[in-house]
């Protein structure tokens, strides 16, 4: 029996240990710090509304709410027997005395009716007196002096017409009206001795101007505020004493005794009167000023549990109300109601109301900034007003209300900053103002304040749970800054202020992300630019790596890490324009302004990379050789006789040059042309941001309205959303283009590109382009008529024969159509060529290396010219054994990885070419590298200048530049390697 006893008490004793560790473990979590809403109306006439607590409070027994319901009042026909002015106790008057007195603490005997409230009544003109003048209470109501002693304790009333109960403390302290010489007297109260050091420090100390100011209202309040608060915990004497605290910037100091130091002693001497709301920071009677100095409480607050409703942009469920409600005291500490803060009730700047509500739509980010007149403040605002800040989570009529924690940027600690800090140091807080022009009032109340203070920056900043697929997210916090200004000249004094409400997400994941992308395609960028710096190593036949091959490897690596930039930057700025803007519950938040400075240093990293690819480009194509091989051949002698050593002789016909001059101005006319029209994709980009109106899917807010009313609120633009939604445009544009251009402007109108090869073959001459020392392109313009210097007849008949295939194929090889190739001849072949241009090389040097003895220059490049026409002509007709060539189709790898893998030692290498890749010397082989520019030039400019429009111009114009610049020395690059006179080339 008493085992069985034993283990039942053993098991009782461990359920109620782990009942009791589990609500211990609970109450050690962070806690939610939600409370319910109450307002005055809600509390009834059997409850008061607690202005500390914020809650309905049950009145005592008979007793009912006041007309303010904020206190509680006796009864009707009960008067006040005791009171400490907190709570009292009410008795029954008797039936032959049934009128409660004026000051409700007596009974008496009315010499006429009663009134509704259960006091007696006089005529009009009378002057009711309960008491005589020594204080005692009549039988029945007649006019007597005031009493100031036992047990009478009245005095006369401000008006001087009647007696009533001198104020409570006094009663308390010395049992009279007197305030005894060793009490304290202040602020019309009579404290006991020793209540509080009567040494108050009443200094608002002005830290931005290193001022501290001896403020009347602290001088006036500030000791009877604690001292009130302390002995009589009197509810608005503690709210008041707080409000001094929020003037002082919630700062902690050495100084005991100032308004901060005074409300933390009693809220460490009353911690017996416990908590309330079952909040440990909320002190009973107390208003709640801080959360505590905990190290890293911020963060539990602030990251720890999310608000337990979700936002969502879209559907049935769409939920963007941010409801925030505010209880408002005045300085003197009483509460003045519940108010909806949804417009400007902290907003300084003026504004419509429908663009001031733009800031408590979740996910707009919300900006407002101005200038206030100093003198309007100080008319608008006389004395400040104190706000405890909620969130609203509804619930119908279990309506709850979670605390809004408040960040006071001014905060000091023993001097210094905190909350400019890391979040491990904050200090949060719960009540804020906007303007106190009252604590800077230095002589008296009525005098003009020194100093002022001004909320000139208010922040309200939602984060977003990680991971969240429901729209949820932590308490916001609201951040304000102060500013001190020193009144000098009121009416010309202004002061800048904004508002803003912005949103966040951890952006280490994307950042991971990110990093880790360009990392692998930046490893990737170096192996591809190690295989074109072996291909180019191998197109100019040299084995040797020297600092040449490092600077075109640096080169080469610098256009393909501006691609993985490029890349990685647009698909950032897609991905958030995509899911930011189309998502329904609330999964993505944008990159603050902050968090963008590394994807715009991207941005500019990709532009200059690419700048570095485009001239290094540009400039290689302004030195390639180039070659024009005129086959014609003379048909026959010409009539005229020149003498010869006396001796009659026929000349040949000379060979027109007219051909060769066509077919380099045309290869002069096709440098720059592109597979885009330039000025089509600005305009069309330019309409479509600016009239169709796309540019506002990049504004911070989750909408995607293209049109906006100007008058809503318009928020700042996102430069994520920004540059992903211009590059975008101008990509796909730009894509489309060239879809357009290949698939039909250049199947049914006109390819300038084989237009110039058919020229070629008409005319008669061949192309020889070499764009790296032993490297180019070839193409075969060999008449398969023989000559193409003729009349019009003739041509025409050539034309028509060839069109019914009356004649041989245009190919270099036989019965082939293949007229275009790349490459890859020998070293032999180039020193030949080196060997030819060597005189032209030395001529068109200094002047010190050009040999005197030489002929004439245009008679030396006459002979150049024919020189090289016949060697190049001989090499293509496989006349030189040494220097012959063979004919094949590039392997798949070779086309892919842009590279040879067979070296050209003892024969060049022709390469099947259908694809006319010699068009990579032009502008028309370089669009991709030519629209990426163009795309980071709009989007770089645009970012600095927030302008569309500015972006296309410039845009324009550096478009013109290039092609000006690619023209002019591309003609004369023309001119000196072809030998064809720049004159010509029109």
């Amino acid at each position: 029996m008493a085992t069985g006893t034993l283990t039942l008490l053993v098991k009782s004793y461990r359920l109620t240990l782990m009942l009791f560790l589990l609500i211990e473990f609970d109450s050690l979590r962070c806690q939610q710090f939600i409370i319910p809403y109450q307002a005055t109306s809600d509390c009834g006439v059997e409850k008061f509304f607690d202005i500390s607590s914020l809650s309905c409070v049950t009145c005592g027994p008979n007793q009912r709410a006041s007309k303010t319901g904020l206190s509680c009042d006796c009864q009707t026909g009960y008067r006040v027997l005791t009171t400490n002015g907190v709570s009292s106790t009410c008795q029954q008057c008797p039936a032959d005395k049934p009128a409660v007195t004026e000051d409700g603490f007596g009974c008496i005997r009315c010499p006429s009716s009663l009134s509704n409230g259960g006091t007696c009544q006089c005529p009009q003109a009378a002057v009711l007196v309960e008491r005589d003048v020594q204080g005692n209470l009549l039988d029945e109501a007649r006019c007597e002096l005031c009493n100031g002693g036992d047990p009478a304790l009245s005095v006369p009333n401000s008006s001087g017409d009647r007696c009533e109960r001198c104020q409570a403390s006094f009663v308390n302290t010395s049992l009279s009206c007197v305030c005894g010489s060793t009490n304290v007297l202040a602020g019309g109260l009579c404290f006991p001795p020793n209540s509080l050091p009567s040494n108050v420090n009443p200094n608002v100390n002005f830290a931005q101007l290193a001022l501290p100011v001896q403020s009347a209202w602290f001088l006036k309040n500030l000791y009877s505020s604690s001292a009130a608060c302390l002995v009589f915990s009197n509810l608005t004497a503690c709210q008041a004493l707080g409000n001094m605290c929020v003037m002082n910037m919630h700062s902690f100091s050495s100084v005991a005794n100032d308004a901060c130091g005074l409300f933390n002693s009693i809220f460490r001497s009353t911690a017996a009167l416990g908590s309330t709301q079952d909040i440990s920071y909320w002190r009973a009677n107390l208003p709640w000023l801080y959360y505590g100095d905990q190290p890293g409480l911020a963060s539990r607050v602030l990251q720890t549990d999310p608000l337990p409703t979700g936002f969502s942009f879209k559907g049935s469920n769409k939920n963007t109300d941010i409801k925030l409600i505010a209880a408002v005291y005045n300085a003197r500490g009483e509460f003045l109601r519940w108010e909806n803060i949804g417009g400007g009730n902290l907003q300084l700047c003026p504004d419509t109301a429908t663009r001031q509500r733009a800031a408590f739509s979740f996910g707009t980010a919300y900006q407002e900034t101005c200038d206030l007149s100093i003198a309007e403040l100080l008319s608008a605002y006389p004395e400040p007003l104190f706000y405890d800040m909620f969130v609203d989570l509804g619930g119908g009529e279990n309506r709850r209300l979670l605390p809004l924690p408040t960040l006071v940027l001014n905060q000091q600690y023993n001097g210094r900053f905190i909350n400019q800090e890391n979040m491990k140091n904050w200090y949060l807080s719960r009540r804020v103002f906007l303007v106190d022009t009252l604590s800077g009032r230095e002589k008296s109340l009525s005098s003009p304040p020194k100093v002022i203070r001004v909320a000139s920056s208010i922040k309200i900043r939602f984060q977003l749970v990680a991971g969240t697929q429901k729209g949820q997210v932590f308490p916001p916090l609201m951040s304000v800054s102060y500013r001190d200004v020193l009144i000098t000249d009121s009416n010309t004094q202004v002061v800048s202020v904004s508002f803003a409400v912005e949103y966040e997400m951890d952006q280490n994941e994307a950042r991971m992300k990110t990093d880790t992308a360009l990392g692998v395609m930046g490893g990737l960028a170096v192996l591809y630019s190690l295989l074109k710096t072996v291909s180019w190593k191998r197109r100019i036949a040299s084995p040797l790596i020297d600092m040449e091959t490092m600077l075109k490897f640096l080169l080469f690596y610098a256009g393909d890490l501006a691609n993985v930039f490029f890349v990685i930057t647009v698909g950032t700025g897609l991905y958030w324009l995509i899911f930011y803007k189309a998502q329904q519950f609330v999964s993505v938040l944008l990159p603050l302004p902050a968090q963008e400075e590394r994807f715009v240093t991207y941005i500019g990293c990709a532009f200059a990379l690419k700048a570095v690819q485009f001239l290094h480009k540009l400039i290689l194509q302004l030195s390639v050789d180039v070659f024009l091989i005129d086959w014609e051949r003379p048909r026959s002698k010409a009539s005229r006789t020149v003498q010869a050593s006396g001796e009659p002789k026929r000349d040949p016909s000379p060979v027109s040059i007219w051909r060769t001059y066509f077919v380099a101005n045309e290869w002069n006319e096709i440098q720059t042309i592109r597979k885009i029209s330039p000025t089509f994709q600005i305009m069309a980009v330019l309409f479509l941001l600016e009239v169709v109106g796309f540019s506002s899917l990049a504004l911070r807010d989750p909408w995607s309205t293209l049109k906006r009313s100007p008058l809503v609120y318009t928020p700042p633009y996102s430069l994520t959303l920004r540059f992903g939604l211009a590059a975008t445009l101008w990509l796909c544009i730009g894509l489309l283009q060239v879809i357009f251009f290949t698939v039909v402007h250049e199947r049914f109108v006109e390819d300038k590109i084989r237009q110039f090869v058919d020229l070629c073959s008409i005319s008669n001459v061949s192309v020889l382009l070499l764009s790296h020392r032993c490297f180019g392109y070839y193409i075969h313009g060999r008449s398969v008529h023989g000559h193409a210097d003729t009349n019009m007849e003739e041509m025409n008949a050539n034309l028509k024969r060839e069109a019914e295939s009356l004649c041989g194929q245009r190919g270099l090889l036989p019965n082939t159509d293949t007229q275009t190739f790349q490459i890859s001849i020998t070293n032999r072949l180039r020193l030949q060529y080196d060997r030819i241009r060597e005189p032209l090389s030395r001529r068109n040097g200094p002047s010190r290396l050009v040999d005197a003895s030489l002929a004439n220059p245009f008679e030396q490049s006459t002979r150049a010219y024919n020189t090289m026409n016949r060697f190049l002509g001989s090499f293509i007709d496989h006349a030189h054994r040494d220097m012959d060539y063979i004919v094949k189709d590039k392997l798949l790898f070779e086309r892919v990885l842009g590279m040879e893998f067979l070296e050209p030692n003892d024969k060049s290498i022709f390469y099947n070419d259908e694809a006319h890749s010699f068009s990579d010397v032009l502008f028309y082989g370089n669009e991709a590298t030519l629209l990426i520019f163009d795309t980071l030039f709009f989007c770089v400019v645009d970012l600095g200048s927030q302008s569309f429009v500015l972006a296309a111009v410039l845009t324009y114009i550096q478009q013109m530049v290039f092609r000006l610049i690619r023209n002019a020395i591309g003609r004369r690059n023309l001119a000196n390697k072809t030998l064809v006179d720049e004159r010509f080339l029109i």
